[in-house]
């Protein structure tokens, strides 16, 4: 047997240039192609046009005082400004600190407090988010932010103004004292307990990650990329707007939050070559009751990334939206984001049923969660992972950026995972997701694809619940298929027979949503607590097990 470890190819030189200098370098050779395109806005710029406005935005955050090394927040939803700021930040060397739009009140003030901000960029309002409101209720308790910008307000114009008063040479002299393996972005994950920590990252790595994520997809400037993922998560900002601009590809923004119908409309009307997003997002777009209305022709590739990717959404994908080429991707915001990705090469099967291999460039294993140990080929482990895209640490946490990566370089994910002969990956669970029934070990994962092999069942979650007897059972929450119809014995008559009687759900529920965060996770937690409730389990939840 062959041990469960692997190292990406290393013929693609990696890039060792900053963001900034990168943009210039990609405007240069396609000035005149069509680089940014925002329905919503009315915005389309070529590259040479995108570039002026993004050094327009840096002029004026230089004016405003900000500095080299200054952390500038980004709250909002995917409008323009937020790609300019990204853009704008990197040419200057301040740190974008990406913030989550849904946060509220005490998550904006941890963020700006956390992360020591100087300036936020933020619109006044979007839907249900009152931003200036929640702004000017934490403003007393943030004392180092001292400038806010509204983008959606004359304060942008004013921006720009005051750009007018810094040179040309000014601006390529803040560049000049930049490096690639500068801190240029803070992202902020949640965990299940404790305050979110701030993942910062380089130009190094997240311009490089980029890179390898399009070589996969196999982008030129030709590509015209459709970007419905949250710009405040790696997957929209690296994976969307970077790869594009490193390739030349185009970046097109259907809508500022997700909505199905935008997209759809937007890959048809640009005529979008791919397609990102969550497995959530493309459930929703499968399940769009005009979908096969919509010319789709055009799609070749794209990511499904973010969350467990079910294999029969992978199938229909394919099938139903003409993306013959699309690809999943695996990682996690502390490393930049990705690490594993299938390629447009890749037969169907494995495009289908793992994670790609590891990046170029990239180390990977899997270990013994218990003993660190690397297990065999096909045994499941802890997935860990070296390299460039590894982040730089938490910000201001050296403690928790000593759990997260080890002496060696290694960066432990949480995440379960297999790794075959020819070095596919396949992500089982998280550890804290195994469900231990009655000793029996079952990962939610396999439940859940199987359940997918029901046509009447759209999108499901397995979770486990506590109970007296075995410790826990295991509860499906489910999505029924637009005008069908199922109860809890229907469902468990199908899986009688085909899976084993411990992984037959104990409790079922019929949802039509499940809680999840902006970016498509879902929240196992919420749902593991409103179940308790629901279901009375109180008592073995205050139970205590050794």
């Amino acid at each position: 047997m062959t041990a469960a470890i692997d190292q990406g190819a290393t013929d693609t030189p990696l890039l060792e240039q900053t963001i900034g200098d990168n943009l210039l370098a990609t405007a240069e050779r396609f000035a005149d192609r069509e680089a940014f395109v925002v329905p919503h806005q009315g915005i389309r710029q070529t590259w040479a046009e995108f570039v002026e406005t993004v050094d327009q935005v840096a002029k004026g955050l230089m004016a405003r005082g900000i500095e080299k090394g200054d952390r500038v927040g980004m709250w909002s939803p995917n409008f323009a400004e937020w790609a300019y700021i990204q853009y704008a930040t990197a040419r200057i060397g301040a740190i974008q600190v990406n913030i989550n739009p849904a946060y509220r009140t005490s998550e904006l003030e941890y963020a700006l407090n956390q992360s020591g901000a100087r300036m936020l960029v933020t619109r006044t309002e979007y839907l249900t988010s009152m931003y200036r409101d929640m702004v000017e209720s934490v403003s007393h308790n943030t004392p180092e932010l001292t400038d806010v910008v509204y983008f959606d307000t004359d304060d942008w114009s004013e921006l720009l103004a005051a750009g007018q008063s810094v040179s040309d040479a000014e601006l390529g002299e803040r560049a000049a004292t930049l490096d690639p393996n500068d801190a240029i972005n803070i992202q902020y994950t949640s965990g299940t307990t404790g305050f979110p920590k701030g993942a910062t990252l380089s130009h190094r790595s997240i311009l490089n990650d980029a890179l390898l994520v399009g070589q996969a997809c196999d982008y030129d400037e030709t590509d015209r990329v459709c970007i419905p993922v949250p710009f405040y998560h790696c997957f929209g900002m690296v994976m969307g707007n970077l790869a594009c601009s490193v390739y030349g590809s185009t970046m097109v923004i259907p809508c500022p939050s997700f909505d199905p119908e935008a997209v759809l409309r937007t890959l048809q009307d640009e005529r979008c070559t791919s397609l990102y997003g969550v497995p959530t997002m493309f459930v929703a777009e499968l399940g769009h009751e005009d979908l096969e209305s919509f010319d789709l022709s055009n799609l070749r590739t794209g990511i499904m990334a973010g969350s467990p990717c079910p294999i029969e959404v992978m199938r229909s994908v394919i099938e139903k939206m003409n993306m013959s080429q699309v690809t999943i991707a695996y990682g996690m915001t502390e490393t930049s984001p990705v690490s594993t990705q299938t390629s447009t090469t890749d037969s169907v099967e494995h495009r289908v049923t793992t994670v790609g291999r590891v990046l170029p460039h990239v180390e990977a294993k899997i270990v013994d969660p218990a003993t660190g140990e690397t297990v065999e080929r096909g045994e499941d482990g802890e997935y860990c992972t070296r390299g460039f895209h590894v982040m730089l640490g938490y910000w201001n946490d050296a403690e928790k950026t000593a759990e997260a990566i080890d002496v060696d370089g290694w960066m432990h994910s949480g995440d379960l995972a297999t790794m075959d002969e020819d070095g596919y990956v396949n992500i089982v669970g998280r550890i804290k997701d195994l469900i231990i029934r009655g000793g029996e070990n079952i990962y939610p994962r396999e439940i859940e694809e199987f359940l997918y092999t029901n046509p009447k069942i759209a999108d499901a979650q397995v979770i486990g619940v506590p109970d007296l007897k075995y410790g826990e059972q295991i509860m499906a929450w489910v999505q029924l298929a637009p005008g069908e119809s199922m109860d809890e014995d229907e469902l468990k008559e199908f899986c009688r027979g085909k899976i084993a009687h411990f992984k037959v759900p104990r409790y079922v529920s019929f949802v039509s949503e499940f809680p999840m965060t902006v970016t498509g996770k879902i929240r196992k937690v919420e749902m593991r607590e409103k179940s308790i409730a629901d279901l009375g389990l109180h008592e073995a939840a205050a139970t205590k097990m050794a």
